[in-house]
């Protein structure tokens, strides 16, 4: 699994994004060692899992403020289907 938090530098949402996604990877019993840090020109902040941004955009684009901050509650709807414990994910039985 991959997932990237990307910002641009002094994003003045960076800190609760990279709250809300701390918080998703110790409700799911993920260590933070799976998240990369991307400074750059994106949309800011941006988490992206396995290359998908949680909120539905494509995680690259000009260098911006995101007036649709990434949620605690997408952020762990993405962690989950790419651990295959969410929705759309086929299980064995």
């Amino acid at each position: 699994m991959a997932v990237e938090l990307r910002s641009v530098p002094d994003c003045p949402n960076l800190a609760p994004a990279r709250r809300e996604l701390r918080a998703a990877l110790a409700d799911l019993g993920l260590p933070r060692t799976v998240v990369v840090e991307v400074v750059g020109d994106y949309p800011s902040p941006s988490i992206l899992v396995n290359g998908v941004d949680v909120m539905g955009g494509s995680g690259d684009g000009s260098a911006v403020c995101r007036l649709d901050l990434p949620t605690g509650e997408r952020i762990r709807a993405a962690l989950r289907q790419a651990i295959g414990t969410g929705p759309g994910t086929a299980r064995q039985g």
